[in-house]
């Protein structure tokens, strides 16, 4: 059985478990090891439960506690070239620890499939992940501008998927950042909006997925309510109920979601 969890998820820090009861990844360390070490005991796992850590890209709300981590805990990491050279370059990584390039093909790990896929963002090199676990198969894309035509091959047919919602667009236009970010956050190398992401949801309800994370929502720029209804709406809209065809969730900012078995 799959379990999933967002440790932490949002402009302020990113970590993701996925495996079953007894260990499984990361997916990410956007916050402290202190704080990914205890949102782990929280659902039940040690640190030495984690058998590899997988990084999307370098920005900081997901490389925070990479080293102090894997300081501690010497699992491999895996990321795309563009992100380990940065992360290399930067001494984020301690000695010790074994890096990888993830191949093309995916790679083996706690008997899992895990494969990248380049996503839209003003990064090195940004990748989402596909995890195929037995029968199940996950993917979590957030940090992406818009859904490329690899980004759509990666995740249609998912049993579960996390997808980033970001920001509402009223919010951000009103809000105060200067135009220069707003204009940057709206790119196709920034973030996808609330409405974006919802009008994906419902693509992948009608191609088979049943579980719904929103993930990476803005703290400035959104509020877990409004971008639940604004899903919700575009789901509902397509006849589609919750509970029955889809389990809809939003990632918490600061603690571990309620994770999912299935």
């Amino acid at each position: 059985m799959a379990k999933f969890c967002p440790l932490y998820s949002g402009s302020s820090g990113n970590a993701t478990f996925v495996g079953d009861s007894d260990g499984g990844i990361l997916v990410d360390i956007g916050v402290s090891c202190k704080m990914t070490v205890d949102g782990l005991c929280a659902i039940d796992h040690k640190p030495e439960d984690i058998k590899a850590v997988f990084i999307t890209h370098e920005h900081s709300d997901h490389i925070k506690g990479v080293r102090v981590f894997l300081k501690h805990f010497k699992v491999p990491l895996f990321a795309s070239a563009g992100t380990l050279q940065y992360l290399q370059n930067n001494d984020c990584i301690p000695e010790g620890v074994r890096c990888h390039v993830i191949p093309n093909g995916g790679v083996e790990v706690y008997g899992m499939t895990v494969t990248g896929f380049a996503t839209s963002h003003d990064a090195a090199e940004s990748l989402g992940y596909r995890i195929e676990a037995g029968e199940r198969k996950i993917a979590i894309a957030t940090d992406l501008g818009c859904i490329t035509e690899e980004v759509q091959e990666a995740i249609i047919g998912s049993d579960l998927v996390m997808l980033e919602s970001n920001y509402d667009l009223r919010m951000l236009e009103q809000g105060s950042y200067p135009y220069y970010l707003k204009r940057r956050i709206k790119g196709n190398r920034g973030h996808l909006s609330n409405e974006e992401c919802a009008d994906k949801l419902v693509d992948l309800v009608l191609h088979g997925t049943t579980r719904l994370y929103l993930g990476h929502l803005s703290k400035e720029n959104n509020m877990p309510d409004v971008a639940f209804q604004t899903a919700a709406n575009a789901l509902t809209s397509h006849q589609m109920t919750p509970e029955r065809d889809y389990i809809l969730r939003v990632a918490d900012r600061y603690r571990p979601s309620r994770p999912l078995f299935f």
